[in-house]
C-alpha cells in the first residue's frame, strides 16, 4: 500500500489576488497532521494571462514571480519569494513538494514572425486544408522585463511544430507532426497556442537546462507533467533521465497527465517511457463519474473494472477531480456531490493506488457572483477518511464486491495495529454486510456519524455493518 497521501492545493477559480502561497505556507503543518504527504502547487511561472493566469498558458519558465512582464511582477498566486517561501514551508512540514510543469505549448508571445505554413484540419490533423502560404504567427518570445538573466535564450518560430491563430491550426511546412503522440483526431501533437518542437537541439538543451535550474531554484522533490499525450513521449523519458542522473541524491518523483479513459493508451506511455513516472486514472475517473450519474443503475461491484489502479496499481494516481474537470473547464467531467463521499473513501480507504485530494472538493468554492461553477467543500469526510487511513488501514484488506449497490471491504489490522476497519457504502437503499473481522466481541462505531448505533462482533468475529441509502459509513474499532 502507498502510504502517502497527495494534496492537489489550486483549483482553476483560485483568487487571483496573489494570495495562494502564503495561504499554502502558512496551511503546510495543518495540511500534515490530516495526513497529507506531498503537496501538489500549481505553475508558478508567468503565463500570458499575467495574474489572471491559472498557469497553463506559458509565456516565461524562468518568471516564478519577478520580473514585470504580462502587467505585473507577480503570478495570479504570489511573488517568487513567496513561492519559494511556500516549497520551504511544506518541506519543513515534512511533505514532498511537486511543481506542475508545462512544457508542451507556450503563448503570449512578443511578437510575430513571418512563417510559411499549411493549414491542418482541428478534426483530422494528417489533412492538410491549405498548402503553402505565410501567416504571422506569434512565434517571437523576448522576455522583455527579465532580459536575459537566468537564460539568454530566445524562442522563435524556428522553435515551434506549429501555432494555433483565429481558430485554425497552422503547421510549420518545414515539419511534421510526432508519431510519438496519441493519435485521436488522426495526430494530436498540437494542443493549443504555438507548439514547442521537442527534437530542436536547441529546444532540447534549454529544457533540460530549465529542469536544472527549477529543482535548484526552488527546491523540488518532483513533478506533476500537464499534457503528456500531446508531447512526444522519448522527450520526457530523456528528460526524467537527465535530471535524475543529475541530481542522484533526489527521489524526483514524477506523474504525468494523460487524460484518456482508455487504459491500453496509459498501459503503452508507461511501456514507451519505461516506467519513469505514474500516469493519473483517468479510467477510474471516468467510472467513479458513470457511477455518480447513472445511481442505482450502475453495477459499483465492477468500479474498478478497466482502471489502471486494478491493472497497475504501482503506476496508479488515483483521484476524484481536478482543476480539469471541473465545472466550466474544456474536460469538464465533474462527479455528482453525493457521489463523492463514496469516490473518496474508494479511492482512500484501500490498498492500492497513490491518492490525491482535490483543493475544490476539500475547500470548496462560493462560485461567481451569480452562484455559477459553485464546488462544495466535503471537508468533514475527507478528514474523517484521512484519520481512518493513518490509524486503521493496516494488515490485509478483506473485499465484499458481491452486490451492484452495495460493497464493502475490511482491513482486518496487525500484531503491532490490532484495530479493524470496515467500510460499507450504497448507491441504493440502506446497505448492509455482513463481515468477518476477526475481533470477537470488538464494539465498532461509525466514524462519519452516518450510522448512530454501534455494532457488536459475536463470539465468532462476524458484524453486521450498515449504511443509509446512497451514503458511506466507516466502521472502527471504538
Amino acid at each position: 500500500m502507498h502510504r502517502g497521501v497527495m494534496f492537489q492545493y489550486f483549483e482553476w477559480n483560485c483568487k487571483n489576488d496573489g494570495s495562494l502561497w502564503r495561504e499554502l505556507a502558512a496551511r503546510a503543518r495543518e495540511l500534515r497532521n490530516l495526513g497529507s504527504t506531498a503537496i501538489w502547487m500549481p505553475p508558478a511561472y508567468k503565463g500570458m494571462g499575467g495574474v489572471n493566469e491559472v498557469g497553463y498558458g506559458v509565456y516565461d519558465l524562468y518568471d516564478l514571480g519577478e520580473f514585470d512582464q504580462k502587467g505585473a511582477v507577480r503570478t495570479k498566486y504570489g511573488t517568487r519569494a513567496e513561492f519559494l517561501a511556500a516549497v520551504k514551508a511544506v518541506r519543513d512540514a515534512g511533505m514532498n513538494a511537486y511543481a506542475d510543469v508545462v512544457l508542451n505549448h507556450m503563448m503570449g508571445a512578443d511578437e510575430t514572425e513571418e512563417v510559411e505554413v499549411e493549414e491542418v484540419s482541428c478534426t483530422d490533423r494528417n489533412l492538410v486544408l491549405s498548402p503553402h502560404q505565410k501567416v504571422h504567427a506569434w512565434a517571437k518570445f523576448n522576455f522583455p522585463g527579465r532580459g536575459e538573466t537566468y537564460s539568454a535564450f530566445k524562442w522563435r518560430a524556428q522553435h515551434f511544430k506549429a501555432f494555433g491563430q483565429d481558430g485554425k491550426i497552422y503547421r510549420a511546412t518545414a515539419k511534421g507532426f510526432s508519431g510519438e503522440v496519441c493519435f485521436e483526431h488522426g495526430n494530436f501533437d498540437f494542443l493549443m497556442g504555438a507548439d514547442i518542437d521537442h527534437y530542436h537541439a536547441d529546444v532540447r538543451a534549454d529544457l533540460f537546462r530549465w529542469g536544472e535550474w527549477f529543482v535548484q531554484a526552488a527546491n523540488f522533490d518532483g513533478f506533476r507533467l500537464d499534457a503528456v499525450k500531446h508531447i512526444p513521449a522519448s522527450f520526457y523519458k530523456d528528460w526524467f533521465t537527465h535530471l535524475r542522473a543529475r541530481f542522484p541524491e533526489r527521489e524526483l518523483f514524477g506523474v504525468a497527465e494523460y487524460w484518456s479513459g482508455n487504459l491500453p493508451e496509459l498501459e503503452n506511455y508507461l511501456h514507451v517511457t519505461d516506467g519513469l513516472v505514474r500516469l493519473f486514472d483517468v479510467p477510474l475517473h471516468y467510472r467513479l463519474m458513470e457511477a455518480s450519474r447513472r445511481g442505482r443503475d450502475f453495477d459499483l461491484s465492477k468500479i474498478f473494472d478497466g482502471t489502471l489502479v486494478k491493472e497497475n496499481p504501482m503506476a496508479a494516481v488515483t483521484f476524484v477531480d481536478n482543476h480539469d474537470s471541473q465545472p466550466g473547464q474544456a474536460l469538464e467531467s465533474w462527479i455528482d456531490d453525493w457521489f463523492k463521499p463514496l469516490a473518496y473513501a474508494l479511492i482512500l480507504l484501500r490498498r492500492d493506488g497513490y491518492p490525491c485530494v482535490f483543493y475544490g472538493d476539500y475547500f470548496g468554492n462560493p462560485g461567481d457572483d451569480k452562484g455559477n461553477n459553485k464546488l462544495l467543500s466535503h471537508r468533514k469526510l475527507i478528514d474523517d477518511f484521512l484519520q481512518a487511513r493513518a490509524k486503521y488501514t493496516h494488515g490485509d484488506q478483506h473485499d465484499y464486491f458481491d452486490h451492484p449497490q452495495c460493497i464493502g471491504w475490511l482491513w482486518s489490522g496487525t500484531a503491532e495495529v490490532p484495530c479493524a476497519l470496515a467500510v460499507i457504502m450504497s448507491t441504493g437503499d440502506e446497505g448492509w454486510k455482513k463481515m468477518q473481522t476477526f475481533k470477537p466481541n470488538q464494539t465498532f462505531r461509525d466514524l462519519t456519524g452516518h450510522w448512530p448505533e454501534p455494532v457488536t462482533a459475536n463470539d465468532a468475529g462476524e458484524a453486521e455493518f450498515r449504511c443509509p441509502a446512497g451514503k458511506v459509513s466507516v466502521w472502527v474499532m471504538c
